[in-house]
Order: structure tokens, then C-alpha cells, then sequence
């Protein structure tokens, strides 16, 4: 789990971000990135009910949000963005999810390639 002070938390915040942002696309996951001028990068995610039951859905969003976790350091701050699991992911690897959203947030250029 990320830490409170990185996650988007309100519908108010994933609206603007839906509504403003970039959306960046791979098989398994949709990124959606927002420049802000806040110091920290807060990072929602959403994991929709054709995925499956609760099990099926936690499971994703946990994946997720590891995944996340071993990119932070490469993260640029500043940046709103959010992660949107599609109905691939429900029978994803960990390692495909990773690879996935990697390429998502590579194009976005949020991630910073100095930092690995």
C-alpha cells in the first residue's frame, strides 16, 4: 500500500484528473497523468467491477499498487496520476502488470530515466 500523503483519495481529484490529463494505454492498464505544481506525486487507482468479484479485484489493485511502489523513486514529482487496471489485468502476472504500466509511464514522461 502507498503511503496516505501519495494517494488520490477524493472523486473530485480522479474527476480532474480524468477530465485534464493525458491518457496513456497499453493491453493492461490505462495511465492517466496530470501535471500539478504540488511537490508530491499522488497516485489513485481504479479497478472496475467487469474485472470480476472482490477477490479478483483487490488482488489487482494490489498488484497495482506494487507495482507503483518500485517505480516511486523514478517518479518525477509534481504529477497527479492515475492507474486504471482493463479486464486483462485480472489474469495478469505480476511481472506482465509491471511491464505494462512501465511502458505506459515511460511515454508519459513521468518516469525519470537518470534514476534507476
Amino acid at each position: 500500500m502507498l503511503p496516505s500523503r501519495l494517494r488520490l483519495k477524493r472523486r473530485s481529484d480522479f474527476g480532474r484528473v480524468y477530465s485534464k490529463g493525458r491518457s496513456y494505454a497499453t493491453g493492461l492498464v490505462v495511465v492517466y497523468v496530470l501535471a500539478d505544481n504540488s511537490p508530491n506525486t499522488k497516485i489513485g487507482f481504479s479497478v472496475s467491477k467487469k474485472l470480476g468479484g472482490s477477490v479478483t479485484r483487490n488482488r489487482v489493485r494490489r498488484l497495482l499498487a506494487e507495482a507503483v511502489r518500485s517505480f516511486l523513486v523514478r517518479i518525477k514529482p509534481g504529477n497527479h496520476i492515475v492507474v486504471v487496471a482493463r479486464v486483462k489485468a485480472g489474469t495478469a502476472t505480476f511481472l506482465d502488470i509491471t511491464a505494462a504500466l512501465e511502458a505506459a509511464l515511460s511515454r508519459s514522461g513521468v518516469l525519470d530515466a537518470h534514476n534507476l
